[in-house]
């Protein structure tokens, strides 16, 4: 009768002798519990969303109370843009208004351009959201420069917000500059004529000024993107104005809405309308020379060539909805 031979195991005991007739194993193993790996200083977990969040915020804080950051010539700043205003407009344009996009790629990546679209609905909030609409949907995620009348810096907080967020006059010296520089500038040429009309008046565009926008754009070589806005005119339907308070307050007009000023306050809630944005295709200037912007005929050519593009886009866009409300 043979014996099984013993095969020690290094750290550990020899294994049970086999009996007569069974195989040893070739290669026994003995499992031992393994202790829990506590996590070396380059792994730790990552850290809770809201840590983050307060991260940036003093972070931001702190660049700001040490005037780390950069304002252009018009007061444009960036960093306030991106962090404070852009996130309060995005919850509008996301979940109030869910605006959709169209025809974002005829927008350029880079470059001057001039994005010329109708104006309506008693407060600018078209005007915002384009901005919020340009800078999230676009692939180069680029900022609007708007071009604002004189009454909106003078108002007090507005203003300053307004001019931070990279707004600036409505000029021509400046639109020049802004994008012969490579910005991206918007215009709304029907100005308070086009936000204060009347609600029976809605989507039929208001004149488009002398084209002032489109000498800008011959000067400088940029195309012209019309831009069609389907939403907005439902946001505070105007049924009325009551002039002596609007000459009081050095306002266009004082409106009166279905819900203001008979709700207070509660009045101010824009009405969650659907919106569509959607962007045509540029119309080119570069084939012009600087001196064709003293032509008045080609001028004005121009200005009717991008209000009837904008008018015509209105209409089917509207063609196409079924709710005001749903889309």
């Amino acid at each position: 009768m043979t014996e099984a031979r013993v095969i020690p195991i290094r750290g550990g005991r020899a294994p049970a002798r086999t009996r007569p007739g069974e195989e040893a194993l070739a290669h026994p193993s003995v499992v031992e519990p393994v202790a829990p790996h506590a996590p070396d200083d380059d792994e730790q977990a990552p850290a809770p969303g809201w840590e983050i969040a307060l991260t940036e915020v003093l972070e931001f804080l702190r660049r700001r109370l040490g005037g780390d950051y950069a304002v252009d010539e018009f007061g444009f700043d960036p960093e306030l843009a991106d962090t404070l205003v852009l996130p309060v407009l995005r919850q509008l344009y996301q979940r109030w208004f869910r605006v959709e996009t169209i025809g974002m790629h005829h927008v350029p990546d880079s470059g001057g351009a001039l994005l010329v679209a109708n104006h309506s609905g008693t407060l600018p909030l078209d005007a915002m959201m384009s901005t919020v609409a340009v800078h999230d949907e676009h692939p180069a995620r680029r900022h609007l420069r708007l071009l604002g009348a004189d009454l909106m810096f003078r108002l007090p907080v507005a203003g300053s917000v307004a001019r931070k967020s990279g707004a600036t006059l409505a000029c021509t010296p400046d639109a020049e500059r802004l994008m012969s520089g490579g910005e991206l500038v918007g215009v709304f040429p029907e100005g308070f004529k086009g936000i204060g009309k009347p609600f029976r008046d809605r989507y039929k565009l208001q004149r488009f000024g002398r084209g002032g926008f489109v000498s800008a754009a011959l000067r400088t070589g940029v195309p012209i993107i019309p831009c069609a806005i389907v939403g907005a005119e439902e946001t505070y339907p105007k049924i009325g104005d009551i002039a002596p308070l609007a000459r009081l307050f050095g306002a266009p007009y004082f409106p009166i809405t279905p819900t203001f000023p008979l709700l207070g306050p509660a009045g101010l809630v824009p009405l969650p309308s659907k919106w569509y944005i959607e962007f045509g295709e540029p119309i080119r200037t570069d084939d012009h020379t600087p001196a064709d912007a003293e032509d008045p005929m080609l001028v004005f050519n121009l200005t009717d060539q991008v209000r009837e593009t904008i008018q015509h886009t209105l209409y089917r866009l509207l063609s196409q909805r079924r709710n005001v409300f749903l889309g």
